[in-house]
């Protein structure tokens, strides 16, 4: 039985227990304190009068009236058909079959005519006591319609989230792909028997982006292999002028992280942190402290010319959004640059 079926079981299952102990409980408590049940028997009988109607009528709003007219877009049809409900019941149950007579010592206390504006006032309160009883199907239907719009709000955000996350995963692959080829190719002219080697490296790496990288969360040690494994494939376009320091360092229990979550900064260290005629140093840093994960990249920062797009940032904008759809208030993200160093962390709280 799907969600939706179940809940909707439970409700209606609920209504009818409480209007079964509305009908019920005038008759268990005379029971209980007359001892008789001939007497309790009578009140199941008079209440039966009363709580009856009033059931149907609860229902017959709940069910139909409420939503198909008031929340179907008729709402005359809704008070016109409940007008008629209340007249025709009321004329049925309160017209005389036959003329009213009340016993001579009643009259005698009270007068005639007080003891008709009591049956008119007694008309009048069930009258709306039937009203209260059309509001309160009205408010119980209107509960439920604003708890399941919310439920749809929600599972339509769900989707929409999975989707962008789905999209933003899939600006990476390609982006990672396109960089490291054309590092090998470079290195395909100078040592073949390392490009061969490389390009057996960048196989596995692309198995891990393309496949391994699919569920929602992976282990963290598959994900610093990966990195590891981009590091190196990244390296090969430093010469003796830049210093590629890491540290990567697994907790000791497994921690499952969002997929290719920190590629993006690593490929923005290696793009802004190498020159081919000045020193450079990239620091790319992972490590557990108490229980976050932070992952910290600095990297000396050249200034790129205005016709050079490889630092465009489509990499961290997509980092920055995933971050928001999946660490939501879990996450800080802070950069800064300091005497030419370009320092970023990020730190995924309460993970470990």
């Amino acid at each position: 039985m799907q969600t939706r079926d179940r809940r909707k079981l439970i409700i209606n299952t609920t209504q009818i227990i409480v209007w079964a102990g509305v009908f019920i409980a005038p008759a268990l408590i005379t029971w209980t304190t007359a001892g008789t049940l001939g007497t309790a028997l009578t009140v199941l009988k008079a209440t039966a009068a009363i709580v009856l109607p009033m059931c149907v009528l609860y229902f017959l709003n709940f069910l139909f009236l409420v939503p198909k007219f008031l929340f179907g877009g008729k709402p005359a049809w809704f008070y016109l058909s409940n007008a008629f409900l209340l007249i025709a019941w009321n004329l049925w149950e309160y017209h005389p079959r036959q003329p009213v007579e009340f016993p001579p010592e009643v009259v005698d206390q009270f007068g005639t005519n007080k003891l008709w504006a009591i049956y008119a006032v007694s008309i009048l309160m069930m009258f709306i006591v039937e009203c209260l009883v059309i509001l309160l199907a009205v408010g119980a239907r209107y509960v439920i319609r604003t708890h399941e719009a919310l439920v749809r709000a929600e599972e339509e955000r769900r989707k929409n989230t999975e989707a962008e996350l789905t999209w933003l995963k899939n600006q990476l692959n390609p982006h990672f792909l396109f960089n490291t080829l054309n590092n090998i190719s470079s290195l395909t002219q100078i040592d073949p028997d390392q490009a061969q080697e490389r390009i057996g490296q960048l196989s596995d790496a692309l198995r891990y982006a393309l496949y391994d990288s699919e569920a929602e969360k992976v282990p963290l040690a598959g994900e610093v292999a990966f990195m590891e494994n981009y590091i190196d494939l990244m390296a090969l376009r430093c010469n003796e002028h830049t210093r590629v320091e890491r540290s990567l360092r697994l907790p000791d229990h497994e921690v499952l992280i969002a997929p290719l979550l920190f590629i993006s900064l690593i490929e923005n260290a290696f793009k802004h942190g190498v020159s081919a005629r000045n020193d450079a140093v990239v620091r790319i840093d992972l490590h557990a402290e108490g229980g976050d994960l932070c992952f910290v990249c600095e990297n000396t920062l050249f200034e790129k010319g205005t016709d050079d797009r490889s630092g465009s940032g489509i990499g961290l904008v997509n980092l920055r959004r995933r971050l928001e759809l999946i660490y939501p208030g879990q996450y800080t993200y802070n950069q800064s640059v300091t005497d030419g160093m370009y320092h970023v962390e990020i730190r995924l709280k309460k993970l470990l």
